[in-house]
């Protein structure tokens, strides 16, 4: 078995049961990568899901560049599943959670974060590929981080500075004495706590789905020896079934993701809170 930590999918160990040898189970190491050039030591630091995250970018792009670059009255194809991808994120999470005027001008943000986000965790199922770049915490934490900064801003843009306090802090003065618990609650709630869950949903359902996706192709090849073929087959229906399970996962997590960062939007635009 190979020592490089780097090395976790199933055809890169000669480990069989039987051989004498234990099972190689991921773990955190099946998220570790050396970089794609140099020592690691240099400022420039390109690692595989850096590359992920870049060619994910550039294929999003590609792709609506591509469908609309000379839009069609009667769509073709391409075109045709562009509008349905970008219609089902302005009207079906948009437009249903901040309405048509207010909602209109955020639908390229939204639209831009749910396909990126889709595109990443994609990389998970993709031959050769196979790691999702958001099953790495800096991933969603910056993008939770960008969602944040938008939220803020519009909340003191909105309301101005003393609107935007009482708005993080839920200020209610029917509260009485509970008020100034009250405030101190919220505030860390919606200003620290916030960003971080809004991250670890995403990141955490990845994670997961990707260790699952790692042990059952591991346990595939590692069981395929001698009586353990039968149990390689049993694991190997199981790898189908999370692959499946994890496209329908991938595209929840992209939705909730921004459906979330809708509803936060809308909180901050929002006269009465």
């Amino acid at each position: 078995m190979s020592a490089d930590p780097t090395q976790v999918l199933a055809f890169e160990t000669d480990c069989h049961i039987f051989d004498g040898c234990g099972f190689p189970s991921p773990g955190l190491h099946s998220f570790l990568f050396e970089p794609l050039w140099g020592d690691g030591d240099s400022s420039v630091y390109f690692n595989k899901t850096m590359l992920l995250a870049l060619l994910g970018s550039i294929i999003i792009i590609g792709f609506f560049w591509a469908a609309f670059r000379r839009p069609q009255v009667v769509p073709g194809k391409l075109q045709m599943v562009a509008e349905t991808g970008y219609d089902f994120v302005r009207r079906g999470i948009v437009y249903e959670t901040m309405g048509k005027r207010e909602g209109e001008k955020y639908v390229p943000f939204v639209v831009a974060l749910f396909f990126f986000i889709w595109m990443m965790n994609l990389w998970s199922i993709i031959p050769l590929a196979q790691m999702p770049v958001t099953s790495i915490f800096a991933y969603p934490l910056g993008l939770a981080l960008l969602v944040y900064i938008v939220w803020v801003s519009l909340t003191f843009k909105r309301h101005g500075f003393v609107g935007a306090l009482k708005n993080f802090t839920g200020y209610d003065k029917s509260l009485g004495a509970a008020l100034p618990v009250v405030m101190l609650i919220e505030a860390f709630s919606n200003l620290l706590v916030r960003p971080f869950t809004h991250a670890v949903r995403l990141f955490a359902n990845m994670f997961a789905g990707h260790i699952l996706l790692v042990l059952f192709t591991i346990a595939s090849w590692y069981l395929l020896n001698g009586i353990g073929i039968a149990y390689a087959g049993v694991s190997f229906v199981m790898v189908l079934v999370m692959t499946a399970f994890e496209l329908f996962i991938q595209a929840l997590q992209a939705y909730v993701f921004v459906l979330l960062t809708v509803t936060y939007i809308q909180g901050a635009l929002a006269e009465q809170h």
